[in-house]
């Protein structure tokens, strides 16, 4: 008797490999996060009152994160209703800003915005991402460089919505907040939350 009845590209398709997916990929890679996993982030770490969201989407984090009491500065390239669009996160000048930066970035661009993020944040950087953001060779060496301080890893599926439409979507990947601190030096220490 078999207990699977999948194939491959079943497999590759849930864990969100793109070329493998079973619907065509957001031109902009646009995936709005659920808010609930902002609760998680905030659970464990202390964010500056000031807070820039560069990939905001329709505001789904940016909302969460103004209920609880943050002063959220919020950017993306496409302008999609909320907050300022047409700003090039990846083109911003490299000069430190006065701000925690947090975002769920375009994925096939990840490495690009924790490199930026980085660069610009005053303190911390959290990034919400799939798991296997842990994976690959380019990864690898800049998790040597940059070893975030945290890896948060959701201990419940989070939907995250192409075109922010949440009805109906559902997630077969496993995301983690991955959180930088720009004085931390060391090792990564792996945390759950919900």
């Amino acid at each position: 008797m078999k207990d699977w009845t999948g194939n491959k590209r079943t497999t590759f398709a849930s864990l969100g490999a793109s070329s493998h997916a079973d619907h065509e990929r957001e031109k902009h890679d646009y995936y709005a996060t659920d808010p609930i996993a902002v609760n998680g982030l905030f659970e464990h770490i202390e964010f500056l009152n000031d807070i820039w969201e560069c990939a905001c989407g329709e505001g789904h984090l940016s909302k969460a994160m103004i209920e609880k009491g943050k002063n959220v500065k919020s950017t993306d390239l496409i302008d999609r209703g909320y907050g300022i669009g047409g700003v090039d996160f990846l083109k911003e000048p490299d000069i430190r800003s006065e701000y925690d930066i947090v975002t769920n970035p375009p994925f096939k661009f990840a490495v690009e915005f924790a490199e930026k993020a980085i660069k610009l944040s005053k303190g911390k950087v959290a990034l919400f991402l799939r798991i296997q953001f842990l994976e690959g060779i380019e990864r690898k060496a800049f998790f040597k460089k940059h070893p975030p301080k945290y890896v948060l890893v959701a201990s419940k599926r989070i939907a995250c919505a192409i075109n922010g439409e949440f009805t109906g979507a559902s997630s077969a990947a496993c995301y983690a907040w991955f959180v930088w601190d720009i004085e931390h030096q060391g090792e990564t220490t792996i945390k759950w939350f919900g």
